[in-house]
């Protein structure tokens, strides 16, 4: 590629896309803590003391490699987009100091405790303790995401006399509505994530017969949580980030969806191959209008396609772009169904015994995984060709020092390095669920079906 530019955007898609599979389960795994923590006090059920022991660790290993694997990225900022840190460093520079000063630095220093700090805490404390690491997490994501909103929604700020940015209205910034919006959407994804996680586990351990009060603690929390959070990415976040697009980054929306002509009654496309060159998306199964409806409310709204927008203000790749918009989309879709079948199953008693969906549950876990990154590719692929949208071009914010040769070397070395950090972390998972949960007592909270095989 005689793009400069090329490698400096594919080496940090590639750490951040890497990095953000562990934030995405921890994050996920915290309300869970919480709510087993919360549970034992109030119920004295030791089966929800021992679950949050269990995924404690599970927790912990998580966050260690997230820690490790999302250093480099700062650096990056410095050197390989040292133009874009010139240019914005006083506004995106707040925001990301505030997450390492406020969120990440507690929940790094209570994870200790909460993970081997039980005995010698108490209960009422080591609740404490989950209940800081889970806000650590989950204010992290808000100070990171703000970040990023304003990259996708520049607001609060104003432009020097040297043509850098600086913050002008900080209120304004860290309650920029995109970031609102991002962050339950976000979050909501990474419940997703944890639920199928929790979930598969648990269905592991029923198909083995295996810590059978754990497994069931473990899928019942599981497919609520996931239906729950699933529902919410969908709707009512889903829905209003869309929206979003819709009025602030029109030209995203219509790649998207491989939209090239305006008109009212857009269709909203379920599948399709857009081709660019011939200004088309050929093969297309689609449900009519419900693009207008759902992007401004009635079906009769006129939706902007690609050939209303100059072609310097197109997506730089629209094909990744529409195909991470509907492997997201459609992902999200087979998530609702798979949890609302689950939940039917366990409504009618029959979950433990329906070998097959069990089966399901405990192979679906890495789906969220993908879903998530192709969310965010959607988000960040939308966004170009602006690092700041309307402001700031990509092509104009990577560092002219940094050769191609510099960028590709060093993206080799990440590549090899995470490549042993993520065989280590899975062994270290691999160990810690196939160890089980610690010893204690194992017997469900309340009535307890016949079990598979039962």
């Amino acid at each position: 590629m005689d793009d400069p530019a090329f490698w400096h955007r594919l080496q940090f898609a590639f750490t951040i896309t890497y990095h953000y599979l562990f934030p995405q389960l921890t994050m996920g795994l915290a309300p869970f803590l919480v709510l087993w923590r919360w549970r034992a006090l109030r119920t004295g059920h030791e089966a929800y003391a021992q679950a949050a022991r269990f995924w404690s660790r599970i927790f912990g290993i998580t966050f260690v490699v997230g820690v490790v694997t999302g250093i480099p990225m700062e650096f990056q900022f410095g050197t390989n987009w040292s133009e874009f840190s010139k240019y914005a460093g006083g506004v995106i520079g707040q925001t990301l100091a505030m997450e390492g000063m406020f969120a990440f630095f507690m929940e790094s220093a209570f994870v200790g405790a909460m993970v081997w700090g039980e005995r010698r805490l108490g209960p009422r404390k080591h609740f404490v303790a989950t209940a800081l690491v889970a806000l650590g997490s989950w204010l992290s994501a808000y100070f990171i995401l703000t970040t990023n909103a304003f990259m996708q929604h520049p607001v609060g700020h104003r432009i020097t006399e040297n043509g850098t940015l600086v913050i002008a209205d900080l209120g304004g910034y860290l309650l920029n509505p995109w970031a609102w919006v991002m962050f339950a959407h976000n979050q909501a994804a990474a419940v997703v994530t944890g639920a199928f996680v929790v979930a598969a586990v648990g269905a592991f351990y029923t198909l083995r017969l295996e810590h059978q009060g754990q497994a069931r603690v473990y899928v019942e929390w599981g497919i609520a949580a996931g239906l729950i959070s699933a529902v919410i990415v969908a709707f009512p976040t889903g829905d209003v980030q869309a929206k979003f697009v819709a009025r602030y980054q029109e030209v995203s929306l219509a790649a998207m969806e491989g939209r090239f002509e305006s008109g009212a009654m857009a269709p909203l496309h379920l599948i399709g191959q857009p081709n660019v060159k011939m200004r088309k998306l050929e093969n297309a199964v689609a449900l009519p209008g419900m693009l207008s409806f759902l992007a401004y409310g009635t079906f009769h709204s006129n939706v902007r396609g690609l050939e209303a927008f100059p072609e310097d203000q197109w997506p730089t790749n629209i094909e990744l772009l529409y195909y991470s918009f509907h492997v997201m989309a459609g992902l999200g879709t087979l998530f609702i169904g798979l949890m609302a079948l689950a939940n039917l199953q366990r409504w009618r008693g029959r979950l433990l015994r329906t070998p097959l969906l069990l089966w399901a549950l405990m192979l679906a876990f890495p789906f969220p995984f993908i879903a998530n990154t192709a969310g965010w590719l959607t988000a960040e692929l939308g966004r170009q060709p602006w690092l700041v949208y309307g402001l700031f071009r990509t092509s104009a914010g990577y560092a002219d020092v940094v050769s191609q040769g510099d960028t590709l070397f060093t993206l080799i070395g990440f590549t090899g390095l995470y490549s042993a950090v993520g065989l280590l972390y899975l062994f270290l998972i691999g160990r810690e669920v196939l160890h089980g949960p610690p010893n204690g007592h194992d017997e469900p909270p309340g009535p307890y079906p016949e079990m598979i095989h039962g």
